[in-house]
């Protein structure tokens, strides 16, 4: 008997103060604050017990000046970029809290070097035994350039054109380790076989690397590749090398065009259109009852700062936003020649009539995540119809609150869904791999 096609769930944290939602500090049912490493403890317990896939941390590296150049109102009232910890270490941490769920953090292909990534990444996934996720990004600022020594960010596509190139060099280092290369023969006093262990020389455009690595092969083989680029440019690299891709969109038609764009790139890749999961975000507000899910709602927007909207929007563009007014639509601002191409396209995404009053709104609560409300059972019955209609292979859940969010979900949600059929009742496997279906790289 064919088992029915299955959700996939991750969660999704900042390490800061600042989620999609930019009232996550300040909200009352929040417990604790992002310095504390049990607040993100908390989470991964929670979200283990509801035997989500992973968790993994989006990550940024500078305070952004986009808006008028100035750091200050991002700073005294939380833009999404304002304070960040290093998520790899909270990780290491979470490895001892935890026993099946997978666990991922971001790491730029622009700000760092492949043998960087290739051993934080080979450690984690040993520490872990086999649960480490890389969620590969390009960066989105200049001021996370000049944090690096840099006038200007790299320009979009040339991004790329690194990050790919990049990707190769960590995968060569990953695999120059076989898989039974290491030895520890106590008896013999052979550490490993050097036969198993294969010489790196890349020359390349942007990378001269030698290697092998020196951490050995990992459970995985290597972590889970996951990526979020929406472009075209973004959207090829992703179909190339990622097994996982978090978008988000704002309803059913939209989510399906996009998966299944991401799948007819992914095959012409040459590669399985099922090799490469599809997760859509989403923010769910729960209560006993549709109105108790609706005040839950209008009281944590009414906690997020449309002004801080706008500013995250800002350094997510890279551009300056403060010259437009509140009034302007995004049509009118995409012209404008203080608008670079990619910002103008990325706009033009959120529909040309929008203003960018709307929009600093909608940044502030949600950063674009569709936000839905209702009880367990009508928020599980809204993501079974997005899953079965098409529009996603499973769901990113982004927290209004911490860990509460997760909790109500956990406790409300997952129960429909596994009545449904659509959702495990167990871990079947112990590596993240195993959790998303995904091939076996160290048969």
């Amino acid at each position: 008997m064919t088992k029915n096609r299955q959700i996939h769930l991750s969660a999704f944290l900042l390490s800061g103060p600042v989620v999609h939602s930019h009232a996550v500090w300040r909200h009352p049912e929040t417990v604790g604050n992002y310095l504390d490493p049990e607040y993100y403890a908390r989470v991964a317990k929670v979200v283990e017990e509801g035997l989500f896939d992973f968790l993994f941390f989006a990550d940024r590296l500078a305070v952004g000046d986009q808006m008028g150049g100035s750091r200050e109102f991002a700073l005294r009232y939380g833009a999404q970029d304002a304070t960040r910890l290093d998520p790899l270490p909270i990780l290491s941490y979470l490895v001892g809290k935890t026993t099946k769920l997978g666990l991922g953090a971001t790491r730029s292909t622009t700000y760092y070097e492949p043998a960087h990534i290739a051993r934080e990444f080979a450690t984690l996934d040993h520490l872990s035994k086999g649960r480490a996720a890389w969620n590969i990004v390009t960066s989105m600022n200049d001021s996370e350039g000049r944090l690096f020594g840099k006038d200007k960010h790299l320009e979009h596509d040339l991004r790329y054109d690194r990050a790919d190139e990049f990707v190769e060099v960590a995968l060569k280092l990953w695999n120059s380790w076989g898989k039974d290369a290491l030895k520890l023969d106590r008896e013999s006093g052979v550490l490993a076989d050097p036969e198993l262990i294969r010489s790196v020389q890349h020359q390349g455009e942007w990378f001269r690397v030698e290697g092998p690595l020196n951490i050995p092969r990992t459970p995985q083989g290597r972590p889970v590749l996951i990526q979020a680029g929406s472009s075209g440019r973004g959207r090829r690299f992703g179909a190339r090398w990622a097994e996982a891709i978090f978008t988000i969109h704002p309803h059913l038609a939209a989510m399906r065009a996009f998966r299944d764009d991401v799948r007819a790139q992914v095959v012409q890749q040459g590669r399985e259109a099922d090799s490469c999961k599809v997760l859509t975000a989403v923010m769910p507000f729960i209560g006993g009852s549709e109105a108790e899910a609706r005040a839950k709602r209008d009281q944590h927007n009414a906690l997020a700062r449309p002004e801080l909207g706008l500013v995250t929007l800002a350094s997510q563009l890279n551009v300056d936003l403060s010259p437009f007014p509140l009034s302007a639509t995004l049509a009118e601002i995409a012209q404008s020649p203080l608008i670079h191409p990619a910002a103008a396209e990325k706009l033009l995404m959120q529909g040309p009539q929008t203003t960018l009053e709307q929009l600093g709104r909608l940044f502030a609560s949600s950063v674009r995540v569709p936000q839905l409300v209702g009880t367990g059972a009508q928020v599980a019955d809204q993501l079974a119809e997005l899953f079965e209609q098409g529009g996603c292979d499973g769901f990113v859940v982004s927290p209004g609150y911490l860990p509460g969010s997760f909790t109500e979900f956990v406790e409300s949600v997952i129960p429909h869904l596994q009545r449904k059929g659509l959702f495990r009742t167990a871990y079947e496997g112990s590596t993240l791999r195993e959790h998303l279906g995904l091939a076996d790289l160290n048969p």
